[in-house]
């Protein structure tokens, strides 16, 4: 036992408790508008980047620049192994930019990068990229891989895929969390966009899920198919519109099994993952409340029935 685990893990669990929760996020969608909304969020800690008269999707990147604050002073307190682990996790910021990133090449006004500092992968050399064939170049170069495109959807779809892949070598108490989403994101794109994966994709997708799987012709063969290490994710769904269903228990299960990493006694990078997933499902939660208060509190139980 280092002390830098010791610190990195003592501050670990002391900031799960400063979370929304689930009755909070109840309250957030339960407000009745987007004011109402902010008003309640400005007393969590979640009001870092928020502002008075914010739409709803300033509000909702709001909460998610918070979430990726909160993970930068999380990994400021971690030995080396838990950086990258946090870094690993984290991995959908960095995906973030480069979609907006990507937009921006083709003349879209897009938000302000997040802020990823130590927990960029090749974040400011993907920045200087001049177009979307050098920005896959740069991809090609780094950890993240060739995503096989240099389509958006390519690109993104790549290293989502890539993403999963590289947390479920390095991070064992995430791999299950991996594979499960690798096994919603690849019934999407085939099932439901109808869009085949780039050569390089596939590859890494097969890995994660199985060749047998990824040969299916459709979403109940695919399902068949897939290991019990990602079967899980979407085990009691009949069909594809059943997908969202999916993706909020995908959030329910890292959510649990977060706190069941938490409850543990050791001080290494199993606490401080279970920490990553419950404030990453957390500030999932309240972006879906603040989508419901939107709308003026309704459908209630469309949410009840998310969260």
């Amino acid at each position: 036992m280092g002390a830098g685990w010791v610190a990195g893990v003592t501050r670990a669990r002391a900031m799960v408790p400063r979370r929304v929760g689930a009755s909070g996020a109840r309250q957030v969608a339960a407000a009745g508008s987007i004011g109402e909304a902010l008003r309640h969020l400005m007393a969590t800690p979640y009001r870092k980047y928020l502002r008075a008269g914010a739409v709803p999707e300033e509000a909702q990147r709001a909460v998610t620049a918070a979430l990726l604050w909160h993970l930068r002073v999380l990994a400021g307190w971690q030995p080396r192994e838990g950086v990258a682990a946090i870094r690993l996790l984290a991995a959908g910021f960095e995906i973030s930019n480069v979609e907006d990133h990507l937009r921006s090449l083709s003349g879209e006004l897009t938000p302000e990068p997040y802020r990823l500092g130590a927990l960029a992968t090749a974040w400011p050399r993907l920045a200087r990229t001049g177009g979307a064939d050098e920005l896959r170049a740069a991809l090609t170069a780094s950890a993240w891989g060739d995503p096989g495109g240099s389509a958006p959807a390519e690109v993104a779809t790549g290293m989502r895929i890539a993403a999963a892949s590289r947390s479920a070598s390095a991070v064992p108490s995430a791999a299950r969390w991996a594979a499960g989403r690798a096994a919603l994101l690849v019934a999407r794109e085939l099932f439901v966009g109808a869009r085949e994966l780039t050569g390089p994709t596939a590859r890494r997708a097969s890995r994660l899920l199985g060749p047998t799987a990824m040969a299916a012709r459709s979403f109940p063969e695919f399902r068949e198919r897939l290991p019990h290490t990602a079967q899980w994710a979407v085990r009691d769904i009949a069909d594809v519109d059943g997908l969202w269903r999916a993706e909020a228990h995908w959030w329910a299960r890292l959510e649990q099994d977060g706190f069941e990493l938490l409850r543990g006694s050791r001080f290494d990078a199993s606490c401080v993952v279970g920490a990553v997933a419950v404030l990453s499902t957390d500030a999932w939660r309240v972006r879906a409340a603040l989508e419901v208060a939107a709308r003026g509190g309704q459908p209630m139980e469309a949410f009840d029935a998310l969260v």
